[in-house]
């Protein structure tokens, strides 16, 4: 055997042996669940459905970790703000932290009010609903995780929910005004993300970038953009991340975002002053200055998440758990145990650990490129649209709002490129049969709207070209072609929606399906 084949064994071993050493790891969190539920809850007369559920809730949580937590510091990491292992460490601490100490107090286990428990009056129906719920969305969350396709936790225990309530009780059981404001969402979230964030960028790029003087301009600007996302995710963590410590009305959590913003904004501008000579006068030396705010943002958004997608995952399984130990069965509304609450969040930190980091390259770097500007713009964005959409009382999922946060600036940078294109065919056009670059270098470096680095990147395209860049209407093309790049990845636009556009039905579906198994089985 050569060499080179013998290695790639050893390289398909080691691949072999980590795989199996990471599911292994998620094996024995939820064996250890199992004995611990079978332990506490051994005077449960059905005892075997309670350690059914938390071992399925503990499979859903870890799919969570592995799939959604990933829009948290996805952009962090794609901008080498963070490493993929401090950006995991901080993650599940965080996440771990939000849901414990923050999570939701009182949980409606008919998740966005998809179905009316009323409607389900049979407590061991109720069990099987919930039960298919979770095992449907823990499927297919394992399934897009598998594919690299990030996708809404949310809408997949809706789906699931809806699913498996229509299994047991016709189509009749859904709230079909919850499910259209839903379908909105699905629309209306990413394209508000990526607004606002390509917004953000656009004023950086106005502001700084497209300056003579980036460093200078940066240090003016930038105190201000910080205080703006101090002021946001305030806000943001004063609505969504502590309601279950304390309730904060939100003109009050709009008030204090803004008195620490101010603070943020005379604290940090001293500190960029000191910072700004030893900083390069281009890009590079400005996206420094976001390195520390981008960090904090992670935090700040893994903290909310936590605290309030972990009922996606042990919302049902506290339903379970009412249905079985309460003898008037399960209400529309149960408190959430701590124990059930340690499940949910060691659960995700467990899956943010073994399985997050495919998803965290996806958001982070194959979508489009992120510097650490875009990635603070992206953070921002995705802070700003979760308050202004639960002001209005619009659903909105975090995955759909980051997303399209990353698809928001990817494009922002290919409609920019395209003016900067536009600019030198128009010249060139009206400039027929002059045989050098001149004129074109000239209003090229003087066009404002593009950093100096991609008009050099056009400049050595027109030079590679020769004489023939002075072009025709025939040779119009060739330059167009030669100019424009696709600065997102269609594959993973592509694939992303399509994925969003499936998660209800198939989440429906399995859930469905697993309703119909359970209740075949435990039937006499």
């Amino acid at each position: 055997m050569r060499i080179k084949d013998y290695l790639k064994i050893e390289s398909a071993t080691d691949l072999s042996r980590s795989e199996m050493g990471r599911l292994g790891t998620a094996i024995l969190f939820i064996v250890g669940v199992m004995v611990y539920t079978g332990a506490r809850f051994a005077h449960v007369d059905q005892l075997f459905l309670l350690v059914a559920a938390a071992v399925i809730g503990a499979y859903m949580a870890i799919n969570i970790g592995a799939n959604d937590v990933a829009n948290n510091v996805g952009p962090a990491v794609g901008s080498y703000a963070l490493t993929l292992t401090g950006a995991i460490l901080i993650a599940v601490i965080f996440e771990a932290a939000g849901a414990i100490i923050a999570g939701g107090d009182v949980v409606s286990t008919v998740k966005k009010g998809i179905i009316d428990p009323a409607d389900v009056a049979d407590p061991n129906v109720f069990i099987w609903v919930m039960m298919g719920a979770l095992i449907g969305a823990a499927l297919w969350l394992n399934a897009a995780t598998w594919l690299g396709a990030p996708v809404s936790t949310t809408h997949s225990i809706v789906g699931g929910v809806m699913g498996a309530g229509i299994a047991a009780a016709g189509w009749d059981i859904v709230n079909w005004d919850s499910m259209g404001k839903i379908a909105l969402s699905w629309v209306i979230s990413p394209l508000t993300g990526g607004i606002i964030a390509a917004l953000f960028l656009f004023f950086l790029k106005k502001t700084i970038f497209f300056k003579t003087d980036p460093i200078e301009a940066a240090r003016k600007i930038v105190p201000f953009m910080i205080g703006i996302m101090t002021w946001t995710f305030t806000t943001y963590i004063a609505l969504k991340g502590v309601k279950k410590l304390v309730e904060i009305d939100f003109l009050n959590a709009l008030l204090i975002g803004l008195v620490l913003g101010l603070v943020a904004i005379v604290i940090v501008r001293p500190m960029i002053n000191k910072a700004a000579p030893n900083l390069e006068n281009n890009r590079a030396g400005v996206n420094k200055l976001f390195t520390i705010p981008l960090i904090i943002s992670a935090a700040l958004l893994s903290f909310a998440h936590g605290a309030n997608d972990v009922a996606n995952a042990v919302g049902p399984l506290a339903g379970v758990v009412d249905a079985l130990t309460n003898a008037e069965g399960g209400s529309s509304k149960v408190a959430i145990p701590l124990w059930v609450m340690v499940i949910g969040a060691l659960g995700i930190a467990v899956g943010l650990a073994l399985f997050g980091p495919k998803l965290i390259r996806t958001v982070g770097s194959e979508i489009t490129e992120l510097d650490r500007s875009r990635a603070f713009c992206i953070a921002l964005a995705a802070a700003l649209t979760v308050i202004i959409a639960s002001q209005l009382g619009m659903p909105v999922s975090s995955t759909h709002v980051a997303l399209g946060a990353v698809f928001g600036v990817g494009f922002l940078r290919e409609f920019l490129e395209t003016r900067l294109s536009k600019v030198i065919e128009d010249v060139l056009h009206s400039h027929e049969g002059e045989k050098d670059f001149s004129l074109a270098e000239q209003v090229l470096m003087s066009f404002q709207n593009a950093p100096p680095e991609d008009k050099q990147r056009m400049l050595d395209e027109l030079k590679k070209m020769g004489p023939e860049a002075v072009i025709d209407a025939a040779e119009r093309k060739q330059l167009q072609k030669a100019l424009k790049r696709q600065l997102v990845h269609r594959a993973s636009l592509f694939k992303i929606v399509s994925a969003w556009i499936i998660t209800v039905p198939i989440s429906a579906f399995l859930a469905a399906l697993f309703y119909f198994v359970l209740r075949g089985m435990m039937l006499p």
